[in-house]
């Protein structure tokens, strides 16, 4: 298949194109800047996924050029995984300056998409949404970002079913993996190989955390459905549902002999939850369907975070 992937430049974009591309599917990728005009690690993610297609640099989605690249070839399946994300916990996040972004002149996209031979769309969701997960009730969404994306959402939907177009989902756990932007497993890593004692500071949320080699094959195993069946229109992978606290302690667990150091670890004694306490996605992987080995992708883990912080 033809596939259109905006947000590239991301850490979970990378992974999935590697693994879309390696699969057979020719992937072409947006970028909103010019690709010197990264840097750290996006600029390094960047490097390794214009090996792996084509890159169209200085478009963002809904733009005149982006307009003018739908209308310049067909395409199988639009991947729209860009969305303004900087600091999404923020309470002064601009949800409307978000939203414009994500979705500007979707109508307009939708109809030249389908005019031009598309197929299907898949959106990238997040658990901060609203009435994407389960857990703590009520299922609003988490923050100002998680409305930017529920209305992201329903705006594709709307637009997707006016021109005919089928649109899925999928809803991202907490990811994590090489090349990413550290957060918590990163986190902990560097504290432990720098021989300090990190703190959890949310041990008691309860949470997915999912390998990004893991998420990637979900991802592609859910395109192939969905734009060959239809359904179903929203996919929620799951993987290491639990306690943020009982996740480290795993992530020591695993970790501590391939990095051969001590991993302790320390508990913030949290008392304050401004977000829902349980929010995990519901759908169960095959791992071994998808080909996935748990055991390597840790060595691999392991490795990275031995090359980059040792």
């Amino acid at each position: 298949m033809k596939i259109l992937f905006t947000g590239t430049s991301s850490f979970i974009a990378y992974w999935t194109i590697k693994e879309l591309t390696e699969a057979g599917h020719k992937v072409t990728g947006i970028l909103r800047k010019n690709p010197e005009d990264y840097e750290g690690i996006k600029k390094e993610r960047v490097e390794l996924v214009s090996k792996l297609c084509e890159i169209v640099p200085g478009v963002s989605f809904g733009d005149d050029k982006f307009l003018d690249l739908i209308k310049s070839s067909s395409w199988d399946v639009l991947c729209h995984h860009a969305a303004e994300a900087t600091n999404p916990r923020s309470p002064d996040f601009d949800w409307a300056g978000a939203l414009k972004g994500n979705t500007l002149n979707a109508d307009k996209v939708l109809e030249e998409f389908k005019k031009h031979g598309g197929n299907s769309i898949i959106i990238t969701g997040s658990t901060y949404e609203a009435n994407e997960s389960v857990g703590s009730e009520p299922a609003d969404a988490c923050n100002r970002y998680g409305l930017s994306k529920t209305c992201t959402w329903e705006v594709f939907r709307y637009f997707g079913k006016e021109v005919g177009l089928k649109v899925g989902k999928i809803i991202y756990p907490n990811v994590f993996g090489k090349y990413e932007d550290p957060k918590l497993v990163g986190y902990l890593a560097k504290s432990w190989l720098n021989h300090e004692t990190p703190t959890v500071r949310t041990p008691k949320y309860i949470r997915d955390n999912m390998n990004v080699t893991l998420l990637a094959k979900a991802y592609k195993s859910y395109l192939e459905t969905f734009t060959s069946t239809g359904g179903p229109a929203k996919f929620r992978p799951s993987d290491y549902a639990s306690s943020v606290g009982n996740f480290a302690f795993l992530v020591a667990r695993e970790l501590g002999p391939r990095l051969k150091v001590e991993c302790p670890l320390e508990f913030f004694d949290q008392v304050e939850f401004p977000e829902p306490k349980i929010r995990i996605n519901t759908d169960m992987l095959d791992t071994k369907a998808l080909g996935w080995n748990e055991s390597e992708a840790w060595d691999e883990l392991a490795k990275y975070y031995l090359k980059i912080y040792k």
